[in-house]
């Protein structure tokens, strides 16, 4: 697979889903998400997000750092990803969540399902070989 960012969606507007493969670190991927995350980007993130399994990758860190508003379709496109990925031996990791989507993930209970990092580099650190989110 060819390393450094590739480009999986483009948008136009800030709040339009943008989704894109920004590192890899052995059998980790790490996956930037962009803009507003609802019941007509979900199945584009799910997508996108899924590919990057089928490529390979045990582990994904999603750089959430960017997302603008995530509703409970986007939650559902994480927790099929993370099925899939956890079926499989892996573990997916969130890193740089805003205030607002934390308590999303607070309120549905899914901080217990997927760790919960401030930065990119310390859950990338977890997904590492012996991971804490598996």
């Amino acid at each position: 697979m060819r390393t450094g960012p590739i480009r999986c969606h483009e948008a136009a507007d800030e709040r339009d889903l943008r989704v894109e493969l920004a590192a890899l670190h052995g059998d980790t991927a790490v996956v930037t998400v962009a803009g507003e995350i609802d019941l007509r980007s979900a199945l584009t993130l799910r997508d996108h997000l899924l590919a990057v399994t089928e490529a390979g990758f045990e582990s994904i860190v999603i750089d959430f750092g960017q997302v603008l508003f995530c509703d409970a379709s986007g939650l559902n496109a994480l927790v099929a990803l993370a099925n899939r990925v956890r079926a499989r031996g892996g573990g997916v990791w969130l890193a740089g969540v805003r205030p607002p989507q934390r308590r999303l993930f607070q309120i549905t209970g899914l901080d217990r399902r997927f760790p919960l990092c401030e930065r990119v580099e310390d859950a990338v650190a977890q997904a590492g070989p012996h991971p804490l989110g598996r």
